[in-house]
């Protein structure tokens, strides 16, 4: 199991009926295979500023944001591994940095009680952005069924489906069970097509047939939307800002 990796690519997002999901993976065979996760239930920790100051950059669509999280792929448990992200987009192009530690390492080093391990490019970038944004701590936790898929041809593309995406603003522990409230439509999946550069003609014949076009999707975003439309209806619309 890698501990760390850089990852540069465009990732372009499609939102999927239940029939164009048919229509694309019935496309997809002969092509692509599941990769090493095949379906699995993604669990992450969204950090974010005490004025969730990332979220609402995020929801601008700026040139330029950024977002830090823990992701696991299991229920992870103190001395679990689970993976530390560092994820920027410029220009459409999306820079992803991780590393590995176990949970409790990340917890504690993310929330300013333990000094990031000096051990490479990633942990320095990741200690910068602690140092640069204040109050940075768990916010949110967003989970989702995933189907990953890569191609026999090329390994670089790759093409995931997230189906029951749920988030939460309590209870933010990676070995916690998935619960929360959903944020997409009933019968969608978000489809995200990974991919260093062009997209095979095959793919694009099919989403042209299927008239899917792509979509503006952040999944921390929407759930930053759904938790500031809870705030207002409470009567704390101060909240966030």
């Amino acid at each position: 199991m890698e501990t760390q990796l850089v990852f540069k690519r465009y990732e372009i997002k499609y939102l999927l009926s239940r029939r164009q999901k048919e229509k694309v993976m019935a496309a997809m065979s002969g092509h692509m295979e599941p990769d090493r996760y095949g379906r699995s239930t993604i669990r992450n920790i969204y950090y974010d500023t005490d004025t969730y100051r990332l979220a609402r950059r995020s929801l601008e669509k700026p040139v330029y944001k950024e977002k830090l999280r823990v992701r696991s792929y299991a229920s992870a448990g103190p001395g679990d591994p689970v993976y530390v992200e560092l994820k920027k987009k410029y220009e459409e192009v999306v820079y992803k940095r991780r590393t590995q530690m176990t949970q409790e390492q990340a917890d504690l080093c993310l929330t300013g009680r333990r000094i990031m391990p000096e051990n490479g490019q990633i942990t320095e970038e990741i200690r910068y952005f602690l140092q640069f944004y204040e109050s940075l701590a768990p916010r949110v936790f967003l989970s989702y069924e995933r189907e990953a898929w890569y191609a026999r041809e090329s390994e670089g593309f790759r093409v995931t489906f997230d189906e029951n995406i749920l988030w939460r603003d309590t209870d933010l522990s990676l070995g916690c069970g998935v619960y929360g409230t959903g944020i997409l439509p009933p019968g969608h999946a978000l489809m995200e097509i990974k991919t260093p550069g062009s997209i095979p003609l095959w793919m694009v014949k099919a989403l042209s047939e299927e008239a899917i076009r792509k979509v503006p999707f952040s999944k921390y975003g929407r759930a930053y939307q759904d938790m500031y439309s809870l705030w207002q209806q409470e009567g704390k619309s101060e909240v966030g800002f």
